[in-house]
């Protein structure tokens, strides 16, 4: 059940690309092992109808995804989240977002960091600044619930999205975040043609 009004929410899709992520990369009865470790009012929902345009509560966006780095890998937490935004971008840039992919132009996908923020995020915004042929710095402000975990999975997205875009060798530093103090989080991008 999609929620209305009210700050800390998220798009649908991100929801739907976790759960797909669940079952087409882990093991059978994956997604049910994930779903168990939340609470009954979260798996509800999880496991009803999403709607992919219908916004949800930030926070179980945020609890779903520990739960699913738990699952996947509990060693290496990091790796877990940057590979569910490499999902998400997969899912939604080859899909329903794949306006935003021109072959050969990452910074035509970055130069939509604006618009794209507000398909999945209710609060805050997202800036872009070329720095270079093949570098660019984004710059997210006035987000809710910053965390360093789902910092990593807006690098693993932007990661994918260089890529689907025709980027090779891309990196995504993580210069400043406001789960470490900072008044931002800024993320910047190089990679190779």
């Amino acid at each position: 059940m999609a929620i209305t009004g009210g700050a800390g929410r998220i798009k649908g899709s991100v929801l739907i690309a976790r759960l797909n992520l669940l079952m087409r990369q882990s093991a059978p009865g994956r997604l049910q092992e994930v779903l168990q470790k939340l609470s009954p009012e979260d798996r509800k929902v999880l496991s009803g109808v999403i709607m992919p345009i219908g916004w949800y509560p930030l926070d179980l966006n945020l609890r779903l995804d520990a739960a699913i780095a738990e699952a996947l890998s509990p060693r290496d937490r990091n790796k877990a989240f940057i590979d569910m935004g490499r999902a998400s971008a997969e899912e939604n840039l080859t899909g329903p977002h794949h306006v935003f992919i021109r072959k050969g132009d990452p910074h035509f996908l970055l130069s939509h960091a604006p618009e794209i923020y507000r398909l999945y995020y209710a609060v805050g915004a997202r800036s872009y600044e070329k720095t270079g042929e093949r570098s660019a710095l984004l710059r997210t402000v006035g987000a809710e619930n910053v965390t360093e975990a789902d910092c990593l999975t807006i690098i693993g997205w932007y990661q994918r999205a260089i890529e689907l875009s025709g980027g090779r060798d891309v990196r995504i530093t993580h210069t400043k975040c406001r789960a470490r103090g900072h008044g931002a989080c800024e993320y910047a991008c190089t990679w190779t043609a």
